[in-house]
């Protein structure tokens, strides 16, 4: 086995994905993947703590990705304006991931475990946007309130984002979503 190429974390997760897809989750040992990924069990756990981990290794990415959008969105932005700051740049970085991304949900939609381990992600993110809302001076269940409506906009557009074909697409399903929200705020 060849262990010196790059990207190690990368070509395991691109293993285990494909073998998830393959054969299902439950069925995929971590010594499949790291065999797929030419490399051995000790180098994946080197990268992770266990399969399930493969799949959620982007939500760091997101996350600060997002919390940059959050502190470049103007001074005087809303709460919600100030959390969709981050849709441009998060929208961008998903168009270039949308095959993996389809992947991604129909395992993850398959698994319950999985489907847990995903809303947890959800909620640490909803919790990291809150508090960048909180230090911009934004009180605490207004915070809330926006912290988890972009979230859930968030969720609602890619869930729908992923089971279209346009990797284009996902921005303006953002936009699509939200103005959803504002309508049944509204009523």
């Amino acid at each position: 086995m060849s262990r010196w190429k790059p990207d190690a974390a990368g070509r395991l997760v691109a293993a285990a994905l494909e073998l998830f897809d393959e054969q299902g989750y439950d069925a995929t040992t971590v010594a499949e993947i790291a065999a797929r990924a030419g490399l051995t069990k000790r180098t994946f756990f080197r990268h992770f703590t266990d399969k399930r981990e493969a799949l959620f290794k982007g939500s760091e990415e997101l996350e600060q990705l997002w919390l940059d959008g959050v502190a470049g969105a103007p001074a005087g932005a809303g709460p919600l304006a100030t959390v969709t700051a981050a849709f441009d740049p998060v929208a961008a970085m998903f168009a270039q991931r949308h095959h993996f991304a389809r992947l991604r949900a129909a395992v993850i939609v398959a698994n319950p475990e999985l489907q847990e381990r995903e809303l947890i992600k959800l909620q640490r993110l909803a919790g990291s946007i809150k508090a960048a809302l909180v230090e911009r001076g934004v009180p605490e269940n207004a915070a809330i309130l926006a912290a988890q409506s972009g979230v859930t906009v968030f969720h609602v557009a890619f869930a729908r984002w992923v089971r279209q074909d346009d990797p284009a697409a996902f921005r303006a399903l953002l936009d699509e979503s939200l103005e959803e929200l504002r309508a049944i705020s509204r009523a």
